[in-house]
């Protein structure tokens, strides 16, 4: 590499890394782009692997593990009769991928699989863009109560920064930083499925039971 370009290379190296943190970190505001004339966070990383020379995740830590919000999953039973009911509600529940970014994760190619095999290396741990559970759940539903499930998902969370690195420059610079979060489910992970009941309203009752 020619002594003047590497020279470039480096102090613009060393200019993102200084940086403040933002969507993107990007050089500093004396050397860089007018805001019309920079990437996006998304636009550079679905350069990642299409485009650039490296692309690489830098976590901050191993993934973090938390429940996802309670959520309805199948039918809401409700009992018209004089008798109590055993009532079962089938269920197929769904929950998906999300990132602060908005990029894809979904496709076999491109970023989400690059971001895919770099958490599976960096942590031994299976990454899901998706993950689908269905069953049928029990609930006792006394007369003129209606009952339905609820359902939390258990989650991991990643977060870190790419560090991408173009062989001619991208909107003037060799080297971007994205700072990036992602968060997807856990599979066959343990889940809480609940059950209630309440009496029905008489908007429901007359809904329903009419």
């Amino acid at each position: 590499m020619p002594t003047t370009r590497r020279r470039t290379r480096i102090g613009i190296l060393a200019a993102a890394m200084t940086a403040a943190a933002g969507a993107v970190v990007a050089p500093t505001a004396a050397q860089a782009a007018p805001a019309e004339e920079t990437p996006t966070a998304r636009q550079l990383l679905e350069k990642c692997n299409n485009g650039t020379d490296v692309c690489i995740f830098h976590p901050d830590g191993p993934p973090q593990l938390s429940m996802g919000p309670s959520h309805q999953v199948g039918h809401s039973a409700f009992n018209c009769t004089q008798d109590p009911q055993r009532s079962g509600v089938g269920w197929s529940d769904t929950t998906g991928e999300s990132n602060s970014v908005g990029v894809s994760m979904s496709a076999e190619y491109g970023f989400g699989e690059v971001f895919k095999v770099t958490i599976e290396a960096s942590y031994e741990h299976t990454w899901s863009n998706s993950h689908t559970e269905s069953a049928t759940t029990y609930i006792d539903v006394r007369p003129n109560e209606v009952g339905w499930v609820t359902r939390e998902t258990q989650l991991q969370t990643v977060s870190g920064r790419y560090e991408l690195h173009f062989p001619d420059r991208y909107y003037g610079h060799y080297y971007w930083y994205v700072p990036f979060t992602a968060t997807g489910p856990v599979p066959d992970a343990p889940d809480t499925t609940t059950q209630h009941t309440r009496a029905m309203t008489g908007q429901e009752h007359a809904d329903h039971c009419g």
